[in-house]
């Protein structure tokens, strides 16, 4: 009977301790919507260059990554913005150290039905669209009509308030008092922002640019009534041309294991790199791609 319970004993300390060891393998990420299409091609990339280790995504904003990573349920926060001072401070309340590292770029597009005639927008005017007190209502404001928009009443569509596009667009387009106006239609990712504006005439919304589709048309940008207006594109993202082009973040915590600090080292390396620009997205550096 003892040597029985001797070799289960063995079994089940081999079971166990191979789950554990085996936790160390997988790398959860959470986080920035705006990021979630390139973290999945990185995470199936990765898979064939380290297939030992599984890359779970998920998305959420930018402000659930942050809240996952102090949690302990994600390993890496994807971020369309900086920390905030709030999840800084909460990060020291618990002893822990976050390191940011920039992974790329991304111009946050402001997106139009495809119908649209309209060519450009200012800082001013998309302030006057989304801030409070909005004074830009109808499209016939701006000296346009849009087929099939019934009325002329602008639709505004963005994102919720944990979203880090919905944070870095405040903080670019609208006064620093003033905020966003009540109305604008809070979309749970960017996908769904741009779904809207394909099949609503009226519409406007802000996304990133790896968003886009051939159903919608993005605004020529201008920072004011003196400056040119730039598209969003890799190339305007890059040299920073465009007046909304971001930097874009992925968080870790200073104790991170090493299977996930070699996974931020392949993302940061011309093969991720060169992933990240085949989405849509400006790399950090020029990367010589096959």
């Amino acid at each position: 009977m003892q040597k029985t319970w001797i070799i289960v004993a063995a079994i089940l300390t081999a079971l166990y301790g191979g789950l554990a060891a085996g936790q160390g393998n997988v790398i959860r990420i959470k986080g920035s919507d705006t990021l979630f299409v390139v973290a999945q091609a990185w995470a199936g990339a990765y898979d064939r260059v380290n297939p030992e280790v599984t890359v779970s995504v998920g998305g959420g904003g930018s402000g659930t990554g942050f809240a996952a990573l102090l949690d302990g349920l994600a390993d890496i926060a994807n971020a369309s913005r900086a920390v905030a001072l709030s999840e800084l401070e909460h990060a020291q309340r618990l002893d822990i150290r976050l390191i940011e590292h920039v992974v790329g770029y991304d111009a946050l597009a402001v997106f139009l039905h495809k119908d649209n005639p309209l060519k450009s927008l200012s800082f001013s005017q998309l302030a006057r669209i989304f801030g409070r007190g909005a004074t830009l209502k109808r499209w016939t404001d701006l000296g346009v009509k849009v087929p099939g928009c019934k009325g002329q009443k602008i639709i505004r569509v963005g994102r919720q308030n944990n979203s880090g596009t919905y944070v870095y667009f405040r903080s670019a387009i609208l006064d620093s008092g003033s905020g966003f106006d009540l109305g604008i239609l809070d979309m749970l990712s960017s996908k769904d922002v741009v779904h809207l504006v394909e099949k609503t005439p009226c519409a406007i919304g802000y996304s990133g640019l790896a968003y886009a589709t051939p159903k919608v048309r993005h605004a020529c940008i201008a920072r004011d009534d003196k400056s040119p207006c730039v598209n969003p594109s890799v190339e305007s993202a890059s040299d920073r041309s465009y007046a909304i082009a971001r930097p874009l973040f992925m968080y870790l915590k200073g104790s991170a294991n090493q299977a996930t600090k070699d996974y931020l080292t392949w993302i940061l390396s011309d093969a991720g790199q060169c992933v990240l620009l085949d989405k849509g997205y400006a790399p950090v550096r020029k990367v010589v791609c096959n």
